[in-house]
């Protein structure tokens, strides 16, 4: 089992980046090397007695003692491991966090293109919230930025 007394052995913490205290695996890992390589997720990762985890994760109960279910990279980027930019988040709020898929096809989040208009469209509270619908697009984006900061707070991602 991972604890913080076993994660403070086996790593050193400098701005967002664990480093090896000890040989590991064989001397796969030296001591002072740093630790870490991508998942396909695009998070950081390493392996303690086998299993895999990731670096915020092991940051987070480096300095909090716990993991919660949900940690959320504030800035939105994955790599970005340093523990301000680590919060513990419902499953929602790590979503309302999220940039705009890859399947948006109008380049704004949170907007459609439907029947020559634009939709404005916001999830919130386990609900989809028709906010309305715009002639102009920089009007929908407005609104759609305006529902985002409303409903989803401090973790309102507009990118």
């Amino acid at each position: 089992m991972v604890t913080k007394e076993l994660l403070n052995e086996l790593f050193e913490y400098k701005n967002g980046i664990l480093y090896s205290k000890v040989d590991r695996y064989k001397t796969a890992i030296k001591k002072g090397n740093v630790v870490g390589s991508n998942s396909a997720q695009g998070y950081l990762r390493t392996c303690i007695n086998y299993k895999s985890y990731k670096l915020h994760r092991l940051i987070f109960m480096m300095f909090y003692g716990y993991m919660p279910v949900e940690i959320d990279h504030v800035n939105g980027n994955k790599t970005d491991n340093r523990i301000e930019n680590l919060r513990e988040v419902s499953h929602s709020q790590n979503e309302w966090n999220k940039s705009k898929t890859v399947r948006n096809t109008t380049g704004i989040k949170n907007i459609t293109f439907e029947n020559g208009k634009w939709r404005v469209r916001i999830g919130a509270n386990n609900k989809t919230i028709n906010v309305g619908v715009f002639d102009n697009l920089e009007l929908a984006e407005l609104v759609a930025q305006e529902a985002r900061s409303k409903y989803h707070g401090n973790f309102a991602n507009h990118g």
